[in-house]
C-alpha cells in the first residue's frame, strides 16, 4: 500500500471516530475517561474532540484528492493525536483501567503512523 492510501485509511477511522463521538459522546467518552463523560462538560468536550477529529479527516482527505497539502493536514492530526496520548498517560489513575492501554494503541499508533506519512506525502 502506497503513502496516499494509508493516509485514507487513518483519516477514515479518524472520520468514523469523531463522528460517534459528535453523535454520542458520552457513549463513547466513557470507555476514555469513564463516568465524567456523562457529564454536561465532558459531553462538551467529548463532541469537540469529535469535531476535530471530524475536521482533519475531511482536510486530509480532500488535501489527497488534490494531490497537496496532505502532510500538513497529518501533521495536525499527530499533533491531536499526541495530545490525546499525553493527557491519557498524565490521568491514567484516574481513568478506566481499559482506556490507557487502547488510548497509547490508538493514538500512539497514529502518532508514529503520521510520523511517516507527512513525510512520505510532502
Amino acid at each position: 500500500m502506497d503513502a496516499r492510501t494509508i493516509a485514507r485509511v487513518q483519516a477514515a477511522g479518524r472520520l468514523v471516530l469523531g463522528t460517534g463521538l459528535l453523535a454520542t459522546p458520552s457513549l463513547i467518552g466513557e470507555r476514555w475517561v469513564g463516568d465524567p463523560a456523562g457529564s454536561a462538560g465532558g459531553q462538551v468536550l467529548a463532541a469537540g474532540l469529535g469535531g476535530r477529529d471530524v475536521a482533519i479527516a475531511l482536510g486530509t482527505l480532500r488535501a489527497l484528492g488534490r494531490h497537496g497539502g496532505a502532510g500538513s493536514w497529518v501533521r495536525a492530526g499527530v499533533i491531536a493525536d499526541l495530545a490525546d496520548l499525553v493527557a491519557t498517560l498524565r490521568h491514567r489513575d484516574a481513568l478506566p483501567p481499559l482506556a490507557v492501554p487502547a488510548v497509547a494503541a490508538l493514538a500512539g499508533g497514529s502518532v508514529l503512523l503520521g510520523a511517516y506519512l507527512q513525510h512520505a506525502l510532502d
